[in-house]
């Protein structure tokens, strides 16, 4: 065998061990989706409506007061946990990479961090009419 078909075979099973990996976990990624959260909508026009994605961060401990949104809500907490409480319902507590849902014009009473020493985040998003404000006290 000579040096050059050596190499090519060097190269050719040496690309093979490497991608084999890497293709394996991409396949797999595709077999691990799986839906984070499901929720029916009420019936909607949505003209001249608009989504707006905030960032909220909430220093260990730290609550909102009572609020609500004109539109309705998504919430996904990208770290921590979260307490949360609808009027009506029960306090819950979310953790990271869980999401939850707030129907139009519901009173938000409790939103806040559920840790006295960790921060938390969660992404908003708010669907609402473009001319409402996003939040108003209650």
């Amino acid at each position: 065998m000579n040096r050059r078909v050596m190499l090519d075979t060097l190269v050719t099973g040496g690309v093979g061990a490497i991608l084999s990996p890497l293709i394996a976990r991409a396949a797999n990624v595709e077999a691990s989706d799986r839906a984070v959260f499901e929720q029916q909508l009420p019936h909607l026009v949505l003209d001249k409506w608009k989504m707006t994605a905030l960032e909220v961060t909430y220093a260990p401990g730290e609550m909102d007061d009572a609020h609500r949104h004109p539109g309705f809500v998504f919430g996904y907490v990208l770290e921590g946990s979260l307490r949360f409480r609808l009027d009506g319902q029960t306090e819950t507590t979310y953790h990271a990479g869980q999401m939850f849902y707030e129907f139009p014009g519901s009173v938000h009473r409790v939103s806040g961090n559920a840790s006295g020493t960790q921060p938390a985040r969660l992404l908003a998003m708010i669907f609402a009419q473009q001319d409402q404000a996003l939040t108003t006290p209650v």
